[in-house]
């Protein structure tokens, strides 16, 4: 065992002294993220309105919908990707897909006019990552007394949660800094 933390523990077995007396190792955990389960859920805001995707006007908005809506609405229901990971204390690490119309989207983040930027763009989330990823989100509850609701941390920029904003009559989603210490309602949502 190698202790690399308070909190964390690796079980590490040697299997062979190779050539220059170098330790090769087996069954160890690679730092790459791997796709563990699919959660089928849909997304709600402080104000109980669901998360609506429309890429056809490039706009996620949390809406209010009522039941029968919700029953056979598109863009409503998410498959919440969860992974694997080597660094559980960050958050459980997500990726977000829906189907809209036959096809699937995924949600991913890019920097336009120096701002971050959510867009949802056609194609499957993948199985494996590398090592960070423009479309990976930290899952994490939105306070510490508050188990039922959570809050997505973008994995890139850490401090940047996802979040609505009020835009007109639209409550769209954002990324959005998290002021130190501060407990911001349009970061909380429930599953």
């Amino acid at each position: 065992r190698v202790k690399m933390s308070a909190a964390e523990e690796i079980l590490v077995c040697p299997v062979e002294l190779g050539k220059n007396f170098c330790l090769y190792f087996d069954d160890l955990e690679c730092d790459a993220l791997c796709k563990e389960k699919i959660l089928h859920r849909v997304l709600r805001n402080v104000n109980s309105q669901l998360l609506v995707v429309r890429p056809d006007l490039d706009v996620a908005a949390f809406e209010d919908v009522t039941d029968q809506e919700m029953q056979f609405g598109d863009g409503m229901h998410f498959s919440i990707h969860c992974y694997k990971t080597t660094t559980p204390l960050a958050g459980l690490p997500v990726a977000f897909s829906v189907q809209v119309e036959d096809k699937s989207y995924y949600m991913c983040c890019e920097r336009e006019r120096g701002e971050m930027i959510i867009r949802f763009k056609e194609g499957e989330v993948p199985k494996e990552f590398p090592g960070e990823n423009n479309i990976i989100f930290f899952k994490k509850t939105f306070t510490p007394c508050c188990s039922e609701a959570f809050k997505f941390e973008y994995s890139m920029e850490r401090g940047m949660f996802l979040a609505f904003q009020e835009d007109g009559c639209l409550r769209k989603l954002i990324l959005k800094k998290q002021s130190k210490d501060e407990v911001d309602e349009t970061m909380k949502m429930s599953l």
